[in-house]
């Protein structure tokens, strides 16, 4: 929603063209660096729109807009790509777990110093849940803590970018779903639930994509946006009938 992993997308999709067009293999840590960058990227001009606009509505717009003009430059950057380069581009940018190794699978490893890392903020999370004013009262230090929340999100984003490709849906239904289920909100049993019933998600949708139009493969986006965007779609309404 806030544009960060068009961000990674776009710098991965850079980073890739210009490897092979140097006949240069690009290596899982190289690829994980390049999303990091493109995420980090895509938050800083978050960050500054954030300054001028306080409402979160206007905010979620803008960062839609930041991801829809780093989609339409990965776009454009693929469109002149090589012939040769191009299949494994497109089908790289529309999202798909196909190209994922056991080598990345190991480099990924770093996603769970993250998750370490997450499980150590559950109670600043907490806190800054109930609003930042109160946070800060707590004793929360408000921009050490958005340093190390922006960190966390793209490091996290990062490693599935990198591999998968953007994979829509996912940041948002799955958590909503969790804290339904789970009837808490509390980060310190959401987080872990997230973290599975994200995998638990990717992988139903990854079988669908596979095995629905066999032996065609299709975007695994595609799927996940036609179970998630319900999802979201419920939880608008929701909020809308509670205010």
């Amino acid at each position: 929603v806030l544009g960060i992993s068009s961000g990674a997308k776009l710098i991965v999709a850079l980073t890739m063209i210009y490897l092979l067009g140097k006949s240069m293999v690009a290596t899982s840590g190289l690829m994980i660096l390049a999303a990091f960058t493109g995420s980090l990227i895509s938050m800083g001009f978050v960050l500054l729109i954030s300054r001028k606009v306080k409402q979160m509505s206007m905010l979620v717009v803008s960062g839609i807009m930041i991801g829809y003009i780093c989609s339409a430059i990965t776009d454009f950057v693929v469109t002149f790509a090589d012939d040769s380069n191009i299949v494994n581009l497109h089908n790289w940018s529309l999202g798909s777990f196909s190209g994922t190794s056991w080598d990345n699978v190991s480099v990924m490893a770093v996603v769970f110093v993250a998750l370490f890392l997450t499980f150590l903020m559950s109670k600043p999370i907490s806190a800054y849940q109930l609003g930042e004013g109160y946070a800060q009262n707590m004793g929360v230090n408000i921009k050490a803590f958005r340093i190390a929340l922006i960190l966390l999100s793209s490091i996290l984003s990062a490693c599935v970018t990198a591999f998968a490709g953007p994979i829509s849906f996912v940041g948002i239904a799955v958590p909503h779903l969790i804290k339904s289920l789970m009837k808490t909100s509390k980060p310190l049993l959401v987080i872990p639930g997230c973290f599975l019933g994200g995998a638990v998600f990717c992988l139903f949708c990854d079988l669908i994509a596979r095995t629905a139009f066999a032996p065609t493969e299709l975007s695994i986006s595609s799927v996940t946006a036609v179970f998630g965007a319900p999802v979201v779609i419920y939880i608008m309404i929701r909020r809308k009938r509670m205010a």
